[in-house]
């Protein structure tokens, strides 16, 4: 679904052969309230992922629990298969109908979400699909070999983990290469501060979910926005400013419904932090 691709932004090559910007497009607000069912408007929906590649996007991030279902048929919709576009999905997770997340992580049912992701994004192999998070009930070796078989087969060209820590990393390398890690990460939650370090010291991609979910936090606004303030910018942008000058390895996928808030959003890529404002980030208490 991708090819090789450069930027004058700053960029990261995932599993050393898609070369992307690394300011990204998480596409789970483009389902229904609660990531659960079709949106309202779905041609609004398909335009903001329009948007976001015309603006130069090239990593579209996703996963079959969205929607469920919901998320991969639009961007397969929408987008079609893009040759300079990576699009990540996941699977993993099921939903059930109070919106739980439920991990499953047997290696049956990944094989067959993948060939459901496989028919809604439209494509004959997903650039990066990444086991959501690991199941206490299911050995995860066992589950991390379903994805390398899935490799194998020429399902997916990387396989990516989720929610992991340094052990479930270095389990997982240990049996198939490991392009990248999306786990919790911003400004205000640094708990797997060792995982990202970990990325760094393997190369791998670091993809921090919920990128901006400290900005209304108590114990991160107030640097948030007097950074802001200085810089004229959105606290929303200082806190995808910060991932971005944090390591070289993340890829934040801030995502949205609003063709406005992607603009806005967007724009973080071109807002470089200063001494001063690295020093007023990192007073923040991470939580």
């Amino acid at each position: 679904m991708a090819s090789n691709t450069t930027s004058e932004r700053d960029t990261f090559d995932i599993g050393g052969e898609f070369t992307v910007d690394r300011l990204g497009f998480g596409a789970m607000r483009v389902t229904g309230e609660d990531i659960i069912g079709r949106p309202d408007d779905e041609a609004a929906a398909k335009e903001v992922l329009r948007r976001a590649v015309d603006r130069g996007v090239d990593f579209v991030d996703t996963a079959d629990s969205y929607g469920p279902g919901v998320s991969e048929r639009l961007i397969g919709e929408a987008l079609g298969d893009p040759d300079d576009v990576v699009v990540a999905s996941k699977a993993g997770l099921l939903r059930n109908r109070e919106g739980d997340w439920l991990p499953h992580g047997d290696p049956d049912f990944l094989k067959n979400q993948v060939l459901c992701s496989l028919d809604r994004l439209g494509t004959d192999a997903i650039d990066l699909y990444q086991y959501q998070r690991p199941d206490p009930d299911t050995d995860f070796e066992e589950s991390v070999h379903a994805f390398a078989e899935m490799k194998d087969a020429g399902q997916v060209a990387h396989v990516g983990l989720s929610n992991v820590t340094v052990e479930q990393l270095e389990t997982a390398m240990d049996v198939v290469d490991v392009a990248t890690v999306q786990n919790r990460y911003n400004v205000g939650h640094r708990d797997d501060e060792d995982v990202l370090r970990a990325c760094e010291d393997h190369g791998v991609g670091f993809i921090p979910w919920g990128p901006m979910y400290a900005v209304d936090d108590e114990e991160s606004a107030d640097a948030l926005g007097e950074v802001a303030e200085r810089r004229d910018a959105t606290t929303r942008q200082v806190a995808l400013a910060w991932l971005l000058d944090h390591s070289d390895v993340t890829l934040p996928i801030p995502g949205t419904s609003s063709v406005d808030h992607l603009e806005s959003n967007l724009a973080a890529a071109d807002l470089s932090l200063t001494d001063e404002d690295r020093a007023a980030l990192n007073e923040i208490d991470p939580q």
